[in-house]
């Protein structure tokens, strides 16, 4: 368990203890530091500090960090909305909220867990033991269809189509603003942000080619409707593209207005549509899945479609 201590200057003072960490050096997001303190591992002055402790300069806060417990995937039965399986691959409608393989603060509940309680161990090892059978991600908030192959040669074919851009994913979104051309093309690098490594970002530094290709679908008042078609996949991609040319996706508390949504949690993302050649029959196979209840809703709240 690693130790570390804190003296609060002047310029301190008058914060929370968790607003306090946040601004030093720990490495640490503000609700892992919030978490740490709820569970006693901070101390201010040798005591467990209340919730409304405001901190004086001079305070000494001891932190200590827990050593890391390692992350195990184990099958959960969790349900599952299957829109396709046969003997080497699912396709799955993943819902929004749902983390795709357990990772720290996600250790469990992830569709992984569900995966491989559905698929009694039957997974494509090529992942690791943290994510068997993944051949691609999309991120927790966004929902939709994501493929899960069932054996090593299924992965590594499918993998394949990813790398040389021949398996089609087709999303759709909400984006803030009003887009006035009818479809474009955003090839624009993608890397980690320069400041802030949780994020990335469009930049020239120690990045990798990022192409999307996007048209409306319909536009609304303040906002635009778009489908997206992803030539590589990068994380994070369409919500930095769009950012990027001045449209952030409704919703998107990291690279959009920093407000939360009515009603909606997380940004507006739905992996529509899938198309790739099967790994077995050779056959050229497409999947489509309708819009979520949340999506749908948006769309109403929104009213008619206007020129």
């Amino acid at each position: 368990m690693e130790q570390r201590e804190f003296i609060v200057e002047a310029e301190g003072a008058g914060q929370r203890i968790d607003r306090f960490l946040s601004g030093e050096d720990t490495g640490l997001s503000r609700s892992a530091l919030q978490a740490l303190v709820a569970e006693g591992h901070v101390l201010c002055n040798g005591k467990a500090p209340a919730k409304s402790l405001k901190l004086k300069a001079g305070d000494v806060i001891l932190m200590e960090i827990p050593d890391a417990r390692p992350i195990e995937a184990v099958p959960q039965e969790i349900p599952l909305d299957i829109v396709y399986e046969d003997a080497h691959l699912l396709v799955v409608n993943k819902p929004k909220g749902m983390v795709v393989h357990p990772a720290p603060g996600n250790p469990d509940g992830t569709l992984v867990n569900a995966l491989l309680w559905h698929c009694k161990g039957s997974l494509s090892g090529i992942g690791g033991e943290i994510r068997p059978g993944i051949v691609h991600r999309i991120d927790k908030d966004t929902s939709g269809l994501i493929i899960a192959a069932k054996n090593d040669f299924a992965h590594a074919a499918l993998a394949a189509q990813l790398k040389d851009h021949s398996l089609a994913r087709t999303y759709v979104c909400i984006v803030c603003g009003k887009i006035k051309d009818d479809s474009g093309t955003i090839d624009a690098p993608i890397g980690r942000h320069p400041t802030d490594r949780k994020r990335m970002a469009v930049t020239q530094k120690n990045a990798r080619r990022a192409v999307t290709h996007w048209s409306v679908i319909a536009r609304y008042n303040g906002y635009t409707h778009i489908r997206c078609e992803l030539e590589t996949g990068r994380t994070h991609q369409i919500r930095v593209h769009m950012a990027h040319i001045g449209h952030p996706l409704l919703g998107d508390l990291v690279y959009g207005h920093k407000r939360p949504e009515k009603g909606l949690s997380g940004q507006c993302l739905h992996a529509r549509a899938l198309r790739f050649i099967h790994p077995r029959t050779g056959e050229l196979v497409t999947f489509i899945c309708p819009l979520p209840e949340y999506f749908q809703d948006v769309l109403a709240r929104l009213g008619p479609p206007v020129g």
